[in-house]
């Protein structure tokens, strides 16, 4: 299983889009700060939204669209 998620730093605030197939590991990376730099940078730790595929490539393009396939 793969996995989109929308991350945010506040209500209103900056956003992040990742994929990963394995989501407790990654949202757990984020917060201990071993995940994206941007993630770090801009204190983006709010899970919004997650969404998930059967396949890489789905969940791929529907990062990269923002929408579902």
């Amino acid at each position: 299983m793969y996995y989109v998620y929308i991350l945010s730093s506040r209500r209103h605030g900056t956003l992040y889009i990742g994929v990963t197939n394995s989501l407790q590991k990654r949202l757990e990376q984020h917060r201990i700060g071993e995940g994206s730099s941007f993630v770090k940078a801009y204190s983006v730790f709010r899970v919004v939204y997650v969404e998930s595929y059967d396949r890489a490539d789905e969940a791929i393009d529907g990062s990269v669209t923002g929408r579902s396939s």
